[in-house]
């Protein structure tokens, strides 16, 4: 049985192992290098001090997926929109995981008062984008070339949730 729950600190080394994978062997993330465990713990402990919720699904007592947010900009007028992760391992994948973990996601953007939650998917990961699709995001950008990865150059698509019912009440300043 899968569980979705807050994440621990004592998830780190498998939420450290399933990021490292995917750095090494997808496009999910543009980036090259993996990350040790100590940017993890600081990846966490931002994510903490900043209130932002971390998931993990859990099976057999091995952390399999995990889901959080961030900011989306560092300028104020961003405040009310934050920028989705979802990451799965490989031996998980295609096992509906991913779709387990973006409820509690989007359903804590809606608690926490945003606005938006915008997804940057690579343009040829049909999988995330249909998950995002049926969660009711919507392509709002595509960006020809502006990652390379894998001797290739890489599109990025923008897909945006607008969270209907949302309790934020926007404050310039």
């Amino acid at each position: 049985m899968i569980t979705i729950r807050f994440a621990r600190e004592a998830d780190l080394p498998g939420i450290l192992e399933i990021y490292n994978e995917v750095i090494l062997h997808t496009t999910a993330v543009y980036t090259y290098q993996p990350h040790t465990p100590e940017m993890r713990k600081a990846w966490y402990d931002d994510k903490v001090k900043a209130g932002y919720p971390i998931f993990v699904a859990e099976e057999d007592g091995h952390v399999i997926g995990l889901s959080s947010y961030g900011p989306f900009r560092a300028w104020p007028a961003y405040k009310y929109t934050v920028e989705n992760s979802v990451y799965v391992a490989e031996s998980s994948r295609g096992k509906g995981v991913a779709r387990l973990l973006m409820q509690p996601l989007i359903d804590a953007a809606r608690g926490q008062g945003y606005h938006a939650i915008i997804a940057g998917i690579d343009a040829a990961n049909e999988p995330s984008i249909r998950l995002h699709r049926s969660f009711g995001f919507e392509e709002v950008a595509h960006f020809r070339e502006v990652g390379y990865k894998f001797g290739r150059w890489l599109d990025l698509t923008f897909m945006e949730l607008l969270l209907e019912g949302s309790p934020a009440r926007p404050v310039d300043g």
